[in-house]
């Protein structure tokens, strides 16, 4: 890709040194260099931008378009592919999803297009509802079983759950209405009903998968420019960090989950956002016998079944951050990042005494995730800063660990509290407690009262009961339109009672069926 530069007058022409592979590089912050695939001209007002990916099978070179345009404007209004719509524009609804198969892959996932940028689609391939039925006509099995079953009324939300279950079928996972249910949480229907829509999924997915499918293996650019807006990709650790430093108010956008509505719903544009998710250093996860180690931007998705190994209340807790639109691009490093006093993980990462790794120019540290967060959004990342990765100890012998999540929906619902309880058992007796809570305070963070209320005491419903009760005294949670501050205290104390219940197997739910008599004198 040959990009054009002018100077600013005021610089001069400053020498231009190369690398081993003899590309330019330019000085950055603190003599960190980063390698910039461009050849500097004089003279030459503009850019020339190209964004390379596949749509439905065939190549795409984008230029000049904004490369923080959501993929869903650029499919509508550029592509005319109008089967992938626009409902809610916030990652909730599901009519906008299309399949992203991510650079250096080959399998297809489903991914909501008003969060995602048009950056984010350098190296990969995109396919929308309409490239899923063959250049004969013949419907892809999915659409088959959806028209066969009376799937759709108004048809809006249908090609978004199409291009759900399509990515169901290429997962390769044992078919059950659990796993259906879990694929169409991020779609939202309002006309048809979802039985008629299950019953196709179940169809469809009986039906052998065939074809090859398109990998996405294109090197994608490091640098972006569109007028006054700079999308910038490094692919190593050491080039963000430099990055960070030169821009240190520069959005760092992984998934976009959260960053994502600035984009659809505010249409706003940065001059400088930093795309995290080509850093291979950062898509890393580390299984050892003693620890998870999971990269920064390493998709809920991805580290999903090493949490599901080792943490399985954890990894329930992350099948109701969003949808699977949602966890196959947002991050864990992401929500930490973030540092919501509600966000899902870091309860339970501090719970679990999660050691959070920060890479700077002067190197690496790590931090207890506890001594993270500071205050309301203000963290102890300096602003020459990243966050590289956060590394979890395993359970060791006589440890448990449990997290519940009270929200007003069961899915795809902002949390209201957050409860997470690590504890040491030992011959009946609490001999550690680590607890943490979301929701709670300014910050997410440990209930030291309720820790030491539990700790050398026998482990009972009356010494949960104690431990909760102390609740009001660790935390002064306020009023807002998630829920009150009585009500916060009430069921975080609760959550206490809860976790003895479920640890002793008596937290199941026994489901009921009674024989109702009607006024003609049957049964309901």
């Amino acid at each position: 890709m040959f990009v054009f530069l002018r100077p600013h007058p005021e610089e001069g022409r400053r020498p231009v040194s190369k690398d081993a592979q003899g590309r330019a590089t330019l000085p950055l912050a603190n003599n960190a260099r980063v390698v910039i695939g461009w050849f500097l001209f004089d003279h030459v007002v503009a850019r020339i931008l190209t964004i390379n990916f596949t749509l439905n099978g065939s190549p795409r070179n984008a230029a000049s378009v904004a490369p923080t345009k959501t993929v869903l404007e650029y499919l509508r209004e550029d592509e005319a592919l109008t089967g992938t719509k626009e409902g809610c524009a916030e990652g909730d609804c599901g009519a906008c999803s299309v399949l992203l198969v991510r650079n250096g892959t080959s399998e297809p996932v489903a991914v909501n297009s008003c969060l995602l940028t048009l950056g984010q689609l350098d190296g990969g391939a995109v396919t929308t509802v309409e490239g899923l039925s063959g250049r004969n006509g013949e419907l892809e099995a999915v659409q088959q079983a959806m028209a066969d079953g009376d799937g759709t009324q108004c048809g809006f939300c249908t090609p978004g759950f199409v291009v759900a279950l399509h990515a169901l079928r290429h997962t390769g996972e044992t078919i059950t209405d659990a796993v259906i249910h879990d694929a169409l949480a991020g779609n939202l229907c309002r006309c048809t009903g979802y039985r008629p829509i299950v019953d196709a999924a179940r169809s469809a997915c009986a039906v052998p998968v065939t074809g090859v499918l398109t990998a996405a293996d294109a090197a994608p650019g490091e640098v972006h420019e569109h007028g006054t807006e700079k999308f910038l990709a490094p692919r190593t650790l050491e080039d963000l960090v430099a990055l960070r430093a030169a821009h240190p108010d520069a959005p760092l956008l992984s998934g976009g989950t959260d960053l994502g509505l600035s984009f659809s719903k505010n249409r706003k544009h940065f001059p400088v956002t930093i795309f995290t998710q080509n850093v291979t250093a950062l898509r890393s996860i580390e299984d050892t016998k003693d620890s998870l180690t999971i990269g920064a931007a390493a998709t809920y998705t991805e580290a999903l079944p090493h949490i599901e190994d080792a943490y399985p209340s954890f990894a329930t807790l992350i099948h109701r951050i969003g949808s699977r639109q949602i966890r196959n691009v947002g991050t864990i490093g992401g929500n930490i990042g973030n540092a919501s006093p509600i966000g899902d993980t870091p309860p339970c990462l501090i719970s679990l005494d999660a050691t959070l790794r920060l890479h700077g120019p002067d190197g690496a540290r790590d931090i207890p995730l506890a001594d993270y967060f500071l205050d309301y959004r203000k963290t102890d990342l300096a602003a020459d800063e990243v966050i590289a990765a956060v590394s979890i100890p395993k359970l060791t012998d006589g440890q448990v660990f449990r997290t519940y999540k009270i929200s007003k929906r069961y899915d795809q619902d902002i949390s209201a509290v957050i409860g997470a309880f690590r504890l040491t058992l030992a011959d009946g007796m609490v001999t550690e407690a680590r607890i943490a809570f979301g929701g709670m305070a300014a910050t997410p963070k440990r209930a030291a009262r309720c820790e030491a209320a539990l700790v050398g005491k026998p482990w009972s419903e009356d010494t949960a009961r104690d431990a909760g009760a102390l609740i009001a005294e660790d935390f002064s949670p306020i009023d807002d339109h998630r829920a009150s501050a009585a009500y916060r205290v009430q069921v975080a104390s609760n959550l206490f009672v809860r976790l003895f219940r479920d640890l002793a197997g008596e937290d199941e739910i026994d489901v009921v069926t009674l024989d109702v008599a009607t006024p003609n004198g049957g049964a309901a």
